[in-house]
């Protein structure tokens, strides 16, 4: 799309400067989208560490107790495209408080039911929750942030998957080791009551897109840098989503012993690459992506070569976990940065398919790897595909993931340049 064009949505959805200088974050409000992050994450992922409770408390075998996380997934795959389109033209604030009240209303249901069709039920209609709400997180801190700070803002907001991941999950597993898993999803659905007051008393309300002014769908898929952003995504998720699902059997055979303390490792490291990624996102987006795809390249070539060395393992999980905690903050700004904050809601519904898309199929490709070719083929599995991100992200330097300048211009703002001239 003609930079006049992007610079047009850029100035109609832009958010009034926050302070005296216009380059604050408003924090409050950012934590509230922070911490709704982390309620999606535990509701879709909580039942994954609750496997033999739900199983027995539901009257079923641990695989239909997974077959939870499939349905919110599935549900999550099919509604977030569908559900955004059709939500466009309503303000903003009241959708996302929907969703978290959605959140809550099925954790409590799945919190109070002894039925497994019933539960199964609830976990779809979270499912299409989520679905709406990924769609909006990452257009909406941009839209609450100035424009030179959108990537820290949408680096906070992410963070939440991060910390639901490396510390909520844990500490659902062990509040339903101590109370039983209905106190566990219990917690969860006062959660999303919370975080919904929370969005209503520090969140701005936007405005929808009026009918005459909004850009179709195939419009928006097709605009310049749209394709490479989500390429990038699907390559990337693949890669990721083969190895990282059967971490188990990667680390049995390197010797190591469990697998809580790699995940561990992994988890610690993704909170360091989050952080990374809010510092240099704003600035350095183009040149921070392609450090996190070398660095994740980096890792598998060695899990591929030298895994069965205990040191290497943990090692590479480290460096691993630390450019794929960033990689979601930098994929997401350079989204937003191609489609325009008024279009973001969209653009990241279709990202979230792919991703969702991504997730599936890396699952799948991998457990296939494992049966026929063993642990140690899944790295090389992956390798290719996260080559394959890393060379659309150097082949895109016009428009999905330009040059600090370029990407500066397009911004509507000039670049600021260090004395060291970088």
């Amino acid at each position: 799309m003609p930079t006049a064009s992007a610079n047009e949505h850029v100035n109609r959805c832009a958010p009034a400067p926050d302070g005296p200088s216009g380059t604050r974050l408003p924090l409050a409000g950012l934590l509230a989208l922070f911490t709704a992050a982390f309620t999606a994450v535990m509701t879709e992922l909580l039942p994954a560490g609750l496997l033999p409770r739900m199983g027995n408390g539901l009257g079923v075998p641990e695989s239909r107790v997974g077959f939870l996380v499939t349905g919110y997934a599935a549900a999550s795959f099919l509604a977030a495209i569908p559900l955004t389109a059709a939500l466009r033209g309503l303000p903003r604030r009241p959708i996302l408080i929907g969703a978290l009240l959605g959140f809550a209303v099925c954790n409590a249901v799945t919190a109070l039911s002894s039925s497994y069709s019933l539960t199964f039920g609830a976990r779809l209609v979270a499912g299409a929750m989520g679905g709406t709400l990924w769609a909006m997180l990452a257009g909406y801190a941009s839209r609450m942030a100035p424009p030179e700070r959108r990537g820290s803002a949408i680096a906070i907001v992410l963070a939440g998957i991060t910390v639901a991941l490396a510390a909520g999950i844990p500490a659902g597993t062990a509040l339903a080791a101590a109370a039983g898993w209905r106190a566990a999803f219990g917690t969860v659905a006062v959660l999303g009551l919370a975080v919904a007051a929370w969005v209503r008393w520090k969140v701005p309300d936007f405005p929808g897109e009026p009918a005459a002014g909004r850009a179709p769908l195939r419009r928006i898929a097709a605009k310049p840098g749209i394709a490479p952003v989500l390429a990038v995504t699907l390559f990337l998720l693949l890669g990721h989503q083969a190895v990282y699902t059967y971490l188990a059997p990667l680390t049995e055979r390197s010797g190591f012993g469990r697998t809580g303390p790699v995940l561990a490792v992994f988890g610690v490291a993704t909170v360091a690459g989050i952080w990374a990624a809010g510092t240099l996102t704003d600035r350095h987006l183009r040149a921070s992506l392609l450090g996190a795809l070398a660095v994740t390249a980096t890792a598998l070539l060695a899990l591929g070569a030298a895994g069965r060395n205990g040191v290497v393992l943990i090692v590479a999980v480290a460096l691993w976990g630390a450019a794929f905690g960033g990689a979601p903050t930098l994929i997401q700004t350079a989204l937003v940065d191609v489609s325009g904050p008024a279009d973001a809601d969209v653009a990241t519904a279709l990202q979230a398919t792919v991703y969702n898309a991504g997730i599936a199929a890396g699952s799948l490709a991998g457990g296939v790897v494992l049966d026929n070719a063993g642990a140690g083929a899944l790295p090389w599995t992956a390798l290719p595909l996260v080559l394959g991100a890393l060379t659309v992200v150097l082949l895109a330097v016009r428009h999905a993931f330009p040059a600090p300048a370029r990407r500066a211009a397009a911004a509507g703002r000039t670049p600021r340049i260090s004395p060291g001239g970088s």
